[in-house]
């Protein structure tokens, strides 16, 4: 027996009952097992969204405005004098420049101390923010490699991960592999030697330096020379940290240094 074909006015009548019933599982689903904001818990309404408004509001207000690209405190439009400001005025930096999500406060800085114990939380909304402060920086045509700030193996192996390789990972850029921009070049020859110390809030900029100071290297058969870097961080205090890296980075013949955060804690001017 010869199937008759479907007739044309059959076709798009199934496709919206699918649809129909598909719309229908969803808010049925939402309804009985309704989706929670994945840094405060509370319940929200938009399917396609990790935070409740009230964290988004949060974020907007820690991640707009004016920030120095030399430092990323936070500056106003006219606070810019020499490529820097008024914070980092008479400090020495290894790197180049630098792009930042928003200030390590809020929402944000929950959610990045969440995403140090759990890999899939809010991983989309980090991605998102670290794209956007990607796109919004200096140097985004002037990368090569991006190399996130490796932790050292006992710790890695505790954690499981490393947030920084998986931020660095979710990087879309133009000069991706292969040319799809939904793959970048990250390269991970720039190593953790040494295991530090965990630094309070209240450490200074000395205690931090000497803290970091040779805990990195290069590995043998690097393909650094000549190139423009972009190291990936979750948060940048005083900078010793990224200072040190990009230092190890030049030395092994890199070009250029740049870093690129989600958030940059330390806002005091001393």
């Amino acid at each position: 027996m010869i199937k008759q074909p479907i007739k044309k006015w059959r076709k798009p009548f199934l496709i919206g009952v699918k649809d129909f019933f598909a719309v229908g599982w969803g808010a049925l689903n939402h309804l009985l097992w309704p989706k929670r904001c994945v840094n405060c818990r509370s319940i929200i309404l938009e399917i396609n969204s990790e935070l409740c408004d009230g964290c988004w509001q949060q974020i907007g207000a820690v991640s707009g405005g004016n920030y120095c690209k030399r430092c990323g405190r936070d500056v106003s439009e006219y606070g810019i004098s020499g490529g820097g400001c008024a914070g980092c005025e008479g400090e020495e930096f290894s790197f180049d420049a630098i792009a930042r999500a928003g200030v390590y406060a809020t929402s944000l800085r929950e959610m990045i101390l969440s995403f140090k114990t759990d890999s899939g939380k809010a991983t989309k909304t980090l991605s998102f923010l670290a794209n956007s402060a990607l796109s919004g920086s200096t140097f985004l045509d002037d990368i090569d490699y991006f190399v996130p700030v490796p932790l050292h193996w006992m710790r890695r192996v505790r954690r499981g991960y490393n947030q920084s390789q998986i931020l660095a990972e979710q990087l879309a850029h133009p000069a991706a592999i292969d040319g799809q921009r939904s793959r970048t070049r990250v390269n991970t020859d720039l190593v953790r030697i040494r295991r530090t110390k965990i630094q309070p809030s209240t450490a200074s900029v000395h205690q931090r330096l000497k803290n970091v100071k040779g805990a990195f290297a290069v590995r043998r058969g690097h393909d650094f020379a000549g190139k423009k870097i972009c190291l990936v961080d979750d948060v940048k205090t005083t900078g010793a940290t990224l200072n040190e890296c990009a230092k190890q980075l030049k030395e092994a013949g890199a070009a250029k240094v740049f870093a690129l955060v989600l958030a940059v804690a330390d806002q005091r001017i001393d």
